[in-house]
């Protein structure tokens, strides 16, 4: 059996060489009679320009040894790669249904596509879902709906609590955390410029604040990560200095604390190297040409106290512009740990953002995409209910983000405890995005997740920025409109008791079946509500480590 075996290898790797030796005599002759014939029939060195490039591919694909099927199967093997390269746009164009594609279906790209283009965003013949199945969520309307105007079509949110100077009024949905770096200047300068046009505000992302996000003067959140770019030092510790100079500036109305970010919840940002061109390094204080990775956790500050301390500084020192912080929930007793430092200190944020674990990211590890971090409605509930838990939520409005993408997201988000929301893929697809999934390769087609100059300058901001104002608008508009349909003419009063989801084919419950409510100030002392008490007793101020690890 060996023996036929090893005869059987010795044929097949015989075979191998002798069709390898076949193809290079082949090659061989075919251009030495095109050559050859060239000198008789001028015409045929056409010829020879098409098939001698092939030949001498093929040649290369024999005298390499790193991959295997090219050098098997030359130039055959290389339609692998092409077929892999074509497969998403090939199955995104020609084989998903509406319904399908992720992260975002076909239904929910066009709809922001129309939006943004202010064309006719109805749909005929009734819904494509499937009405039935598990997970459909809708809004009960009213029998005595409001008149549409009614209600106001531009509600605000005022930002800012008793110890905040200078209060921001901000729009119920605004731009979510992109920074420059991930994505081009055009990009961001359409962005800003669509947020100027519709009085809302533009999140930074923990990239820095560029010139590109100044320079139209739309409002600004200001993101500061664990990298504190734009605000550190060599060593990439904080600065306060460098902090206190760019609060102050007046396109700055609020600062937002990065803890954790859906996409990748206790990782860390990462720019590839690809991305940091000098521009880029110079904003960050960071060296040129090489991958930027964020630290997994603050240097600033370690213990919730430290956290909430941190909070009052940076307050003092932007001259009491509204400081908050955004977090992707993890283990429920370090934001209760936090919650318990800001009930010790009296020390509160103005705001808090909670981002879901199906947020969205120029690059991300695909473990902490898929398999880390609580899902937003989840975590949304979960944050409303801690801080009224220690009643100390008249003190800091919460803003939700996670694939927030329709008028329905808004209104179910609100009705879940968000005071406001953030959308960013959404933003990028208002933009031109075509959901290429190249934003991580620096190679995106539409020039909005790109640093190449060939293809950013084909995203054209002045008409960019009217397209990021109409969605915005748009969307809004169709948030209020279901609200007036249910009869609400504020989203302030929305609660979960409105929106509804099929938990199988005989059950509904109502989102506040699904999560009920906690009494204002239940957490405060014992005895705590049933499963919340294992999650008490192991928070503590002054650290963020379970207390169970230290008995």
């Amino acid at each position: 059996m060996l023996y036929t075996t090893n005869r059987i290898d010795k044929v097949t790797h015989t075979h191998s060489l002798l069709m390898k030796k076949k193809f290079l005599f082949i090659s061989f002759c075919v251009c030495l009679v095109i050559g050859l014939t060239g000198f008789i029939y001028q015409q045929v060195w056409l010829l020879f320009i098409v098939v001698g490039p092939l030949v001498l591919l093929g040649i290369k694909d024999l005298t390499q040894k790193k991959q295997t099927l090219k050098y098997n199967f030359p130039i055959v093997g290389r339609m692998r790669w092409w077929a892999e390269w074509m497969r998403p746009k090939v199955y995104q164009y020609f084989i998903e249904s509406d319904t399908d594609g992720a992260p975002y279906n076909r239904i929910s790209r066009n709809v922001i596509y129309q939006r943004a283009k202010k064309a006719n965003d109805t749909t005929p013949f009734g819904t494509q879902l499937n009405v039935y199945e598990t997970g459909y969520e809708w809004l009960n309307h009213s029998i005595t709906p409001l008149h549409h105007n009614e209600i106001d079509h531009d509600p605000r949110v005022t930002v800012g609590n008793r110890d905040c100077k200078q209060p921001y009024s901000a729009s119920i949905f605004n731009i979510s955390a992109m920074s420059f770096g991930s994505l081009s200047k055009n990009a961001i300068l359409a962005l800003n410029g669509g947020a100027k046009l519709g009085g809302f505000a533009h999140n930074t992302g923990e990239g820095g604040l560029s010139s590109f996000h100044l320079e139209p003067g739309g409002d600004i959140i200001w993101q500061i990560g664990t990298g504190y770019f734009g605000c550190r030092n060599q060593d990439g510790t904080f600065n306060f200095e460098a902090f206190t100079e760019r609060a102050k500036l007046p396109n700055v109305k609020m600062i937002e604390i990065k803890l954790s970010q859906g996409a990748k919840p206790g990782h860390g940002g990462i720019l590839p190297a690809s991305k940091v061109t000098a521009e880029i390094a110079k904003i960050r204080l960071v060296e040129q040409g090489k991958d930027v990775l964020s630290p997994p956790s603050h240097s600033a500050f370690t213990t919730p106290l430290e956290l909430v301390h941190f909070i009052k500084m940076l307050r003092d020192k932007s001259e009491g512009k509204p400081i908050g912080f955004k977090l992707c929930i993890g283990q429920k007793s370090q934001f209760i740990a936090i919650c318990k430092a800001m009930v010790q200190t009296n020390i509160f944020p103005d705001f808090i953002t909670v981002d879901g674990g199906e947020g969205g990211t120029g690059a991300a590890p695909l473990e902490f995409s898929n398999s880390v971090g609580m899902p937003l409605r989840d975590g949304l509930t979960f944050v409303y209910d801690a801080l009224n838990g220690f009643g100390i939520k008249k003190h800091i409005k919460i803003i939700a983000s996670g694939k927030v993408h329709t008028g329905f997201d808004i209104v179910k988000n609100i009705s879940l405890g968000a005071d406001m929301c953030n959308g960013a893929r959404a933003m990028m697809i208002a933009l031109g995005c075509i959901q290429a999934l190249e934003c991580n390769t620096n190679t995106c087609p539409t020039g909005v997740a790109t640093q190449n100059p060939k293809l950013y300058e084909g995203l054209n901001v002045d008409d960019k920025k009217v397209r990021v104002y109409n969605y915005q608008k748009e969307t809004i508009k169709a948030a209020i409109e279901m609200m007036a349909a249910a009869g609400i003419d504020h989203p302030s009063k929305l609660h979960r008791s409105h929106i509804y989801k099929r938990i199988n084919s005989s059950q509904i419950n109502t989102y506040f079946e699904m999560f009920p409510y906690l009494l204002k100030g239940c957490l405060l002392e014992a005895p705590f509500p049933q499963g919340w008490e294992l999650q008490v007793m192991q928070a503590s101020a002054e650290t963020f480590d379970s207390a169970i690890h230290h008995n």
